[in-house]
C-alpha cells in the first residue's frame, strides 16, 4: 500500500518529467499534454482527437522520426506493448500514467520516487526520456536544479490539501 505522500512525489515525478518533455506552456494549451503528438509547441500544438488508442503519428522533428505522443512522449511501439501487458482500456491519461509508472518502475527508480530521492530517479530514467539530464539521445535536456525546482512546485501543489 502506498501512502498519500509517496502518491504524492509519484504525481510530481510525472508530472516533471511531462513539463521536461513538453513545456508548460503546450501543457496549458492541451490537454495537460496528454493528446499531445511530437513536433508539437506551444505556437502550433499538434494534437491527436481521441484516447481509444496511440494514435501513431510519424513526424519529423529536428531530431528525426518519431512516434511519440501523450504526455510522456511515449514510442508507439511501447504504447502497443505496455497496452497488452498492463491489460490497459485506451491512451487515456490513466493508462498513460500507468505506463510510464511502469517504465519507471523497471528502471528501478520507483523506490527513489517514494522516498523522494528525484536526482537519482531522474538519473535512472534519463535512457528513457531524451529532455532529462545524462540522456544520451543527442537532444536538448535540461538542467537537473531546473526540473527538480519543478519537482518541487508539483510536490507542493499536491500536498497542499493534505496539511
Amino acid at each position: 500500500m502506498i501512502t498519500d505522500n509517496q502518491k504524492a512525489r509519484r504525481k510530481a515525478f510525472l508530472s516533471m518529467i511531462a513539463v521536461s518533455e513538453l513545456r508548460q506552456e503546450l501543457m496549458n494549451r492541451t490537454d495537460d499534454g496528454y493528446d499531445v503528438i511530437v513536433g508539437a509547441t506551444a505556437e502550433h500544438p499538434l494534437k491527436f482527437r481521441s484516447y481509444d488508442r496511440h494514435p501513431n503519428v510519424t513526424n519529423h522533428t529536428r531530431y528525426g522520426w518519431s512516434t511519440a505522443a501523450g504526455r510522456y512522449q511515449i514510442l508507439h511501439r511501447y504504447a502497443v506493448a505496455y497496452t497488452k501487458t498492463l491489460k490497459l482500456p485506451d491512451f487515456g491519461p490513466d493508462s498513460q500514467d500507468r505506463i510510464a509508472l511502469q517504465m519507471i518502475k523497471e528502471q528501478h527508480a520507483l523506490p527513489c520516487v517514494d522516498r523522494g530521492d528525484v536526482a537519482e530517479a531522474i538519473k535512472r530514467v534519463s535512457n528513457i526520456w531524451a529532455s532529462l539530464p545524462g540522456a544520451k539521445y543527442n537532444q536538448n535536456t535540461h538542467k537537473m536544479s531546473t526540473l527538480l525546482e519543478v519537482y518541487d512546485k508539483y510536490f507542493n501543489k499536491y500536498t497542499e490539501g493534505e496539511k
